[in-house]
């Protein structure tokens, strides 16, 4: 087609496009002559966060220009509000992408063209974990699929807590530490494995500076949460990993959360900055013995290549016990099956050496 392209910064990863003001089209594979098919902002969106959920290391490199592009796309209030409803869904569906999520709405909130007084995207996003937040009572006692949906917001609005700057002022948002506390009340009123493992998650991710803003406040929630927890972890009938589980944060919490020296700076104590905050994160090692964790910034293309060694050598997987270990039927929950994983990591290194 004989049309003029719109000079745009295109990330170097995506598929050969050309764009009309909102408007991608996409070569078929075919290559044939007539061949342009529209893509829509879904489409594209699901592109940028699958790039980002493959290569986290790159979010520095590619927010700029995925922001740019999406300054093309997100002209009115209906597109911002679709943006706004598929990042929302991307990060709390996509494993482990809640961390890479809630620092991409960070900047998107801070540098989307699009905004006015009361519909912007920052406004929208809080809008729509609200409209998540009000069915708390609900979802800590619903079905098995229910709740995982209620999880993984609950993780996403931790991460959200720690990275979403707030204009204007020095801390971070006072409706999400408010709106957390109601949420880890929620899981305890129903201490169920998938709700404690919930809590547990969150509190190894956001304790911390939980505790620390709370404290600021004048505030006891910490030890009144800790309190139903030591009480849970010796009365209720729990699981016996679930209560390891619990009693490993208590002796976190008892510990300053790990902190070095006990030191470190509650409103210092972000993902970006703080040396404790992957403390907690299971250590994997090369094929050279080199240890590494989510903090490297290239942990993504590592651990890949830990998965295509097992697949290439399956002798070492019979050898060590570990040819069930990506099972998705074996019934693990998630802590046991990264703590299963790190052995039969930790076994092949010391086969090696």
């Amino acid at each position: 087609p004989n049309k003029k392209m719109e000079n745009l910064v295109i990330p170097h990863f995506w598929r050969s496009v050309v764009f009309y003001g909102s408007t991608c089209e996409v070569p078929n594979e075919d290559n044939s002559e007539g061949y342009y098919a529209e893509t829509t902002l879904a489409e594209l969106v699901q592109d940028m966060l699958s790039h980002l959920n493959a290569s986290p290391g790159s979010f520095e490199l590619e927010v700029e220009s995925i922001t740019a592009t999406l300054n093309e796309w997100v002209t009115t209030e209906e597109t911002l509000q679709e943006l706004v409803e598929l990042i929302y869904t991307q990060s709390t569906s996509i494993p482990n992408f809640a961390y890479t999520g809630a620092r991409l709405c960070n900047y998107l909130s801070q540098h989307l063209a699009i905004s006015s007084s009361s519909r912007n995207f920052r406004h929208l996003l809080l809008q729509r974990c609200h409209t998540e937040y009000e069915r708390r009572a609900e979802a800590v006692k619903g079905d098995e699929a229910t709740q995982k949906n209620f999880h993984s917001f609950v993780l996403f609005l931790g991460e959200l807590y720690l990275n979403l700057e707030v204009k204007g002022q020095t801390g971070r948002a006072t409706v999400l530490l408010l709106g957390l506390k109601d949420l880890i009340d929620a899981l305890l009123s129903n201490p169920v494995d998938g709700n404690i493992i919930c809590a547990v998650k969150l509190l190894k991710l956001t304790g911390s500076v939980l505790d620390d803003d709370w404290k600021q406040s004048g505030k006891t929630y910490m030890d009144d949460v800790m309190s139903r927890l030591r009480n849970i972890q010796l009365d209720a009938s729990c699981s016996r990993d679930v209560k390891a589980m619990l009693l490993n944060l208590l002796e976190l919490k008892s510990s300053g959360w790990g902190r070095v020296g006990n030191s470190a700076s509650a409103i210092e104590a972000t993902p970006d900055n703080d040396p404790n905050y992957f403390m907690n994160e299971p250590t994997f090692y090369t094929a050279d013995g080199v240890p590494f964790t989510a903090a490297d910034p290239e942990y993504s293309e590592k651990y890949q290549e830990i998965v295509d060694r097992e697949c290439y050598y399956p002798d070492f997987s019979e050898e060590n016990g570990t040819e069930d270990c990506y099972d998705e039927d074996d019934g693990m929950d998630p802590e046991i099956e990264e703590a299963y994983e790190k052995f039969c990591l930790e076994s092949e290194r010391k086969r090696r050496q």
